[in-house]
């Protein structure tokens, strides 16, 4: 990816991509209600798909239109992660993941946010997101549908089972390859700070 396609180009906060990123997070309680409330699964399928689709278009606005912002950097990986820890927890609760899960995709994000105060420190922002997390992202986003689909009977659940578990555990190895790779950035960073580089 180019770099010049992920640094920030405007200061706006009144966006498209901004406000696609903001409804994405409105829906994120509606899905939870959606899914351990009435148990409307097909609203909920449908609500992850809007958000996938959302996801995707906001990024392409950003990039033809400019409109990649420091806010905006900050809203679409909270809101991936957000819509992925609501699913799972939905989907845990309603016992069609098992918990262990949960707790490898949610660990990932716990040792991701313990490197904000010492990218803090060394007077940097969050690392913008890397293209192995919008793939894994991609692929969770697949699965937790799928899965859901697959919780009930007959063919179609057993194939929509078969698939959302392959990209359920691709998305998730890419999920902490991802992961890693932003230790790896981090720890990078820190040296060349220690090193005499300085922070931005």
């Amino acid at each position: 990816m180019d770099v010049q396609e992920t640094q920030v180009q405007t200061d706006r906060v009144l966006t498209v991509p901004n406000l696609l990123s903001f409804l994405r997070l409105l829906g994120v309680p509606v899905f939870l209600w959606l899914i351990l409330v009435p148990e409307a699964d097909g609203w909920a399928v449908l609500l992850l798909v809007a958000s996938g689709v959302t996801d995707w278009l906001d990024g392409v606005i950003a990039r033809r239109w400019h409109q990649i912002s420091r806010l905006g950097q900050l809203l679409d990986p909270l809101a991936d992660r957000l819509y992925i820890l609501a699913t799972l927890l939905g989907l845990a609760v309603r016992e069609i993941v098992p918990w262990w899960l949960v707790v490898a995709l949610v660990l990932r994000d716990v040792v991701l946010a313990a490197t904000l105060p010492v990218l803090r420190a060394h007077h940097y922002g969050p690392l913008p997101v890397h293209y192995l997390g919008k793939a894994a992202t991609f692929n969770l986003l697949y699965a937790f549908p799928l899965l859901l689909l697959g919780s009930g009977e007959g063919t179609f659940a057993l194939l929509a089972r078969v698939f959302g578990w392959a990209f359920a555990i691709w998305g998730s190895a890419l999920y902490w390859w991802a992961g890693l790779v932003y230790l790896w950035q981090v720890r990078a960073l820190v040296v060349a700070d220690r090193d005499g580089g300085g922070g931005t």
